[in-house]
């Protein structure tokens, strides 16, 4: 716990059974009450592998895509008690012993959400980036500002910490299942006036770190686009998605003591 606030560290994994282990060894068990590995039907053993671990797996009988593991993660944390909830890929890519430093951010109060940014100091090229995703970063993230009237150094880190208000609020079933999640719920979290916070973080790229490839990263791209300009038209009054609505479908979340069903388990 910190600041009596229970944390939640919940892992979204797809062929993870290389990395898994380098990934908790580094994640300080004195701050995460719980570690949750979410399996979107790996074809390797990445189940094996975590149960060994001694983590709580929650397996999907089929792959429900990234978005889709990412409701399963908060939708599982927040049934089992979390007011801290940091996603961390279980690929190594991002650096876990910055748990405690981004889960006391939000538990300071100043922030409901906290990134891991690689772009803040030289994680990114550094850490072996490749130049054409960072050049596609930065201009996303640049036209983002815009758009969105907020100040990011990138929206597109998969290093993210949240507080229980803010997963209970957002109407995060009204998202993709894809990758472009990850972006439809930070405009929601600008949307909704929550306030964001970020910190350096190291990045890896090797072998059996996930990235997708450059097909998948020009349609998320494009998805990025179309969410940023969703959010502007919305702010101007000329359309009203359910996806910043107040209205919108939130997390199905079971009475306390009960874990929810998981669609695909």
């Amino acid at each position: 716990m910190i600041d009596g606030k229970r944390v939640c560290v919940v892992m979204p994994a797809y062929k993870a059974e290389r990395t898994l282990a380098r990934t908790y060894a580094e994640i300080d068990r004195s701050v995460a009450d719980d570690v949750l590995l979410v399996d979107d039907a790996s074809p390797d053993e990445t189940v094996r592998v975590a149960r060994g671990l001694g983590l709580q797996v929650v397996a999907h009988q089929r792959n429900l895509g990234y978005g889709g593991n990412q409701k399963t993660c908060y939708r599982e944390a927040l049934a089992r008690g979390a007011d801290i909830v940091v996603m961390i890929h279980p690929d190594y890519q991002y650096s876990p012993r910055l748990l405690p430093a981004m889960a006391g951010m939000v538990a300071s109060g100043h922030f409901d959400c906290v990134l891991g940014s690689r772009i803040l100091g030289v994680g990114a090229r550094k850490g072996g980036m490749p130049l054409w995703k960072y050049v596609a970063n930065r201009g996303l993230t640049f036209v983002e500002n815009l758009l969105l009237g907020y100040k990011l150094s990138e929206y597109h880190t998969g290093y993210r910490a949240f507080s229980r208000r803010l997963l209970e609020t957002l109407p995060l079933e009204e998202n993709s299942d894809d990758f472009v999640f990850d972006n439809q719920m930070l405009a929601q979290v600008l949307w909704f006036g929550f306030d964001v916070g970020e910190i350096s973080c190291p990045t890896r790229y090797f072998a059996e770190a996930s990235s997708i490839g450059f097909r998948r990263s020009v349609t998320y791209g494009f998805g990025v686009l179309a969410t940023s300009l969703e959010y502007r038209a919305a702010r101007m009054g000329f359309i009203h998605p359910a996806r910043l609505s107040a209205t919108g479908r939130r997390l199905l979340l079971a009475p306390p003591g009960r874990v929810p069903p998981t669609p695909g388990r």
